[in-house]
């Protein structure tokens, strides 16, 4: 009843092409396909430079793009030609992911205070995910997306790169191969899928898959949205 009453769907960065799947607009075998060369791709381009993410919640007066800039300029100041620091995932309000070299994130870990970061956390991740780090894994993914037949989705997909929904096939090869170099706008994403009318009820949400990290997030964007949330682990099946 759920899936054939469903309204919209969304996956966070490697979970849009679950999405896309679940709406009919991927098969999944091409599409587990596809994961696997962008996977494998993105591995290749973090090996090149050292780099990482860091998970940061900030106060009111936090200016990320500012800590950023100057975090680059430190790395510059070590010698680093073009260093990248940038927010590479929103989150909720008060929390971002920011992506790049290593020295830009050591910076900021060492200035958190500084920049009114009540924690920076680094990520257990290999390279700086969803920034132009990511440049060589493009073409890889890009060819095989050519490959695969896409379909317009039967439900409404919201893209991780401008959080509005997808319009057809042209449109999902073109952006699932832009959102590896682009910032993740889950927070900005939540805001359209829940978009309502004064007055209107919210529809249920399921997060379907291991963690309820997506449903701490839509707590923190949508309290009342989040009232109508449930996790379905997708092991407990099989188990």
């Amino acid at each position: 009843q759920v899936v054939e009453r469903c309204v919209a769907a969304a996956g966070y960065s490697v979970g849009e092409f679950a999405a896309l799947v679940f709406a009919g607009a991927l098969g999944f075998a091409e599409a587990l396909y596809a994961v696997k060369v962008r996977a494998e791709a993105m591995q290749k381009a973090s090996e090149a430079v050292p780099s990482g993410m860091l998970s940061v919640i900030g106060r009111r007066e936090a200016n990320y793009k500012f800590a950023c800039l100057e975090a680059r300029k430190h790395c510059e100041s070590l010698g680093i030609e073009n260093p990248v620091c940038q927010i590479a995932n929103y989150l909720f309000p008060d929390s971002r992911v920011i992506a790049g070299h290593l020295q830009a994130l050591e910076f900021l870990q060492e200035n958190a205070r500084k920049y009114y970061f009540t924690r920076a956390k680094m990520l257990p991740v290999s390279g700086a995910f969803h920034t132009r780090l990511m440049e060589p894994a493009v073409e890889p993914l890009a060819e095989v997306l050519k490959s695969i037949e896409i379909q317009k989705p039967l439900v409404c997909v919201y893209s991780n790169v401008d959080g509005k929904k997808y319009m057809h096939s042209k449109h999902i090869q073109k952006l699932l191969v832009k959102q590896v170099v682009s910032p993740v706008l889950w927070e900005q994403t939540m805001h359209s899928v829940y978009a309502r009318r004064q007055g209107t009820e919210f529809p249920y949400t399921y997060e379907v898959g291991p963690g309820k990290q997506l449903g701490a997030v839509l707590k923190k964007c949508n309290l009342k949205a989040w009232k109508q949330y449930t996790h379905v682990d997708t092991l407990e099946d099989e188990e």
